[in-house]
C-alpha cells in the first residue's frame, strides 16, 4: 500500500532535490519590478495604514525568496498586513491559528486509509499553499513549530518517509506576540534564523490611527478586501529579476563586517552567522530595485540591517540584565562599522 502524490495524481515516490526546482522563468527588469512593487505597496496601503516602511521590508524579503515575522503587539493588523500582501500578490493564501494542541500532521498534512483502494492516500496541510500565515506561532509547542523548519528552508515536507514538494513561490508570513508570556513557546534560535526578517510594526501616529477608525466606518463592514495586482508567475519573474542585479564587491564586504562586528561585540554570545550576512544583502538588493535602482548602496544595507539580524544575535546574561536588547547592539554596529567608499554611485 503506498501513499498518492496529489500533486502528481499517482503513487508517491521520494522526491530529490531536482524535483523541487522549478523551471527557469523570464526575469522582469528593474523597471518592471520596481512599477509592481510599488503597485502591490499601493494596494495594500488602501487597507493598511501606517505601515508603508516595514511593508516594503517584507516585500523586499518575499522577493529575495525569504520568510517573513511580524513581532508586535496584537492589534495593530499584522494579520491584516499579511492577509493582504497575499491577495495583492495573487498567492494562494492559507492562515493557521497557532494553539498549544496544533501538531505537525496540523500543518503538514498526513497520510489517510482509503478502504475503498486498501492504499494510504496523502492529505496536505495547509503549507501546502503559496502564503501561509502562522498565526502566533509562539503559542504552538516546539515539535509543531520545527515542523516548519524544512518546509522554509527546503521548500518540502517529509511524511511518513516521503518528500513533497511545495508549490512555488512559497513563503511564510508569522505574528508573534513578545509582550504575553503565559501559554507562549518562545521561538528557538534555528527557528529564528529562518526568517529572512524580523519586522515591528510599531503603534500609528495619531492621524494615522484616525485615519483607520475611518476606513472602518465608511466601508462599513469588518472585512477589508484589496485587489489582486500580480499574480504567481509574476511574482516568480520579479523574484528572478532581482537575482540578475548584481553586487559591488565592497557591499559585500561591507555586509560581512557587519555580521562579524556581531561576533565580537562584548554584549553578545552569538552572532550573525554567515546566513545573516547573506539575508543582508539580500533584502538589501530587493529593496534597492524596490526603489527603482539596480545599484545597492550602503544605505539600503543599514536600511534592513536590524530586520535581518537583530533576530539572530543571544545577548550575554549581563547584556539582559541592564535592559540592553538586539537591535541596539546591532544600532551601534551600523553607526560604528565604517562602510565602502569605492561603491558606485545609485543612478
Amino acid at each position: 500500500m503506498t501513499p498518492t502524490d496529489p500533486t502528481a495524481g499517482g503513487p508517491a515516490a521520494p522526491h530529490t532535490a531536482a524535483t523541487v526546482a522549478a523551471p527557469p522563468v523570464d526575469p522582469l527588469d528593474v523597471e518592471q519590478v520596481a512599477a509592481l512593487g510599488r503597485a502591490v505597496l499601493d494596494e495594500v496601503g488602501t487597507v493598511v495604514v501606517g505601515m508603508r516602511e516595514p511593508l516594503e521590508v517584507a516585500l523586499a524579503a518575499v522577493l529575495a525568496g525569504g520568510h517573513v515575522l511580524f513581532e508586535d503587539v496584537p492589534g495593530l493588523g499584522k494579520t491584516l498586513a499579511a492577509r493582504s500582501l497575499a491577495h495583492a500578490l495573487g498567492l494562494d493564501f492559507r492562515r493557521v491559528q497557532c494553539t498549544p494542541d496544533l501538531l505537525p500532521s496540523d500543518l503538514t498534512g498526513s497520510s489517510v486509509f482509503d478502504p475503498a483502494t486498501a492504499s494510504f492516500t496523502f492529505r496536505p496541510g495547509p503549507v501546502f499553499t503559496g502564503l501561509l500565515l502562522a498565526d502566533e506561532i509562539n503559542r504552538t509547542a516546539p515539535k509543531t513549530q520545527s515542523a516548519l523548519l524544512e518546509a522554509m528552508a527546503e521548500r518540502q515536507v517529509t511524511v511518513d518517509g516521503r518528500t513533497y514538494p511545495l508549490t512555488r513561490p512559497f513563503h511564510v508570513v508569522a505574528t508573534s506576540n513578545p509582550v504575553e508570556y503565559e501559554g507562549t513557546y518562545p521561538l528557538p534560535e534555528a527557528q529564528l534564523d529562518r526568517f529572512m526578517v524580523r519586522l515591528a510594526v510599531g503603534y500609528p501616529e495619531r492621524a494615522a490611527e484616525v485615519d483607520v477608525l475611518s476606513r472602518r466606518l465608511d466601508r462599513r463592514q469588518e472585512q477589508a478586501d484589496v485587489d489582486q495586482v500580480v499574480d504567481a508567475a509574476t511574482l516568480l519573474a520579479m523574484q528572478a529579476g532581482v537575482e540578475e542585479v548584481p553586487v559591488d564587491p565592497d557591499v559585500l564586504a561591507y555586509c560581512v563586517d557587519l555580521a562579524a562586528a556581531t561576533r565580537q561585540h562584548p554584549s553578545v554570545e552569538v552572532g550573525a552567522s554567515p546566513r545573516g550576512s547573506q539575508a543582508l544583502v539580500l533584502v538589501a538588493r530587493a529593496l534597492a530595485v524596490l526603489r527603482g535602482r539596480d545599484v545597492v548602496t550602503p544605505d539600503d544595507v543599514k536600511a534592513v540591517g536590524v530586520a535581518t539580524l537583530a533576530h539572530r544575535l543571544s545577548l550575554t546574561p549581563q547584556a539582559w540584565a541592564t535592559g540592553l536588547a538586539p537591535q541596539g547592539v546591532v544600532r551601534g554596529v551600523l553607526a560604528s562599522v565604517p562602510g565602502p567608499t569605492t561603491a558606485r554611485a545609485a543612478r
